[in-house]
């Protein structure tokens, strides 16, 4: 008789098309409507909309945003730092994406 492992896995599929509002995205993140402005203000994520209240999200940008808030508590990077490493990030998936095209 062999012992069987099931791991059970709880999520929810977001799509691109679903739109988040500020308050939304921050309830989704379990993060202050102070720390996802400042990943505004420093471009990590770009809102559709002229002011806050305005503001809607699609769904990558929910991906993002937990990225960044993790990035920024278990780093203790400061909104800045967060964009910079996530640029970084961003930069290294493209050049391996370039890479697997070219057959590397």
């Amino acid at each position: 008789m062999s012992n069987t492992n099931i791991t059970v896995v709880h999520g929810v599929v977001v799509e691109d098309e679903v739109q988040f509002t500020l308050v939304e995205l921050c309830r989704v993140c379990a993060a202050d409507a102070e720390q996802v402005i400042a990943l505004v203000d420093e471009g990590v994520l770009a809102p559709s909309g002229a002011e806050a209240n305005e503001w809607r999200f699609g769904g990558a940008a929910l991906r993002r945003a937990r990225a960044a808030l993790r990035l920024t508590r278990d780093l203790e990077l400061s909104a800045a730092g967060t964009a910079l490493v996530l640029d970084l990030l961003d930069q290294i998936e493209a050049l391996r994406t370039q890479v697997h095209r070219l057959g590397g």
